[in-house]
């Protein structure tokens, strides 16, 4: 299984925001969406940032209600993640592990993807088992 197969199944459809988005702005976006992170572009469209419910907890903790004012550029996590199509799930795991992150972004090309989050991952880790278990279990049951 790989990233490209994930995003098959989810779709590869990614919500942005701009760096100079207000935090007002990026949260209505994630919750229009029902997201938990948005991956920050430029105007061309490169990722460089992602912006999460954390980022904004953290700066409306820090800051008060004046934090709604700052822009995503002040309190986005810049150190991406990324991978490709072709990246082995178990590859993804690691990634997240290791690098303490919850989102990757796939990158095609150098283009944006698509983002395979934790939780897609789990959600095929769990599929995957199922599914040995019943080939198991049809094995065990026909011999």
């Amino acid at each position: 299984m790989t990233a490209a197969r994930i995003l098959s199944e989810k779709g590869s459809q990614v919500f942005t925001v701009s760096p100079a988005d207000t935090l007002t702005e990026a949260a209505a976006t994630l919750s229009r969406h029902k997201v938990g992170a948005a991956i920050a572009v430029d105007d061309g469209g490169a990722p460089v940032g992602v912006f999460s419910e954390r980022d904004l907890a953290k700066t409306v903790g820090a800051h008060g209600a004046q934090a709604l004012s700052m822009t995503v550029r002040e309190v986005m996590s810049t150190n991406l993640v990324c991978a490709d199509p072709g990246t082995a799930v178990s590859d993804l795991m690691s990634l997240m592990t290791d690098r303490r992150v919850r989102h990757v972004i796939i990158l095609d090309d150098g283009r944006l993807a698509g983002v395979v989050s934790i939780g897609d991952v789990v959600k095929r880790k769990i599929a995957d088992a199922e599914a040995e278990a019943e080939s198991l279990k049809a094995y065990i049951e026909g011999a």
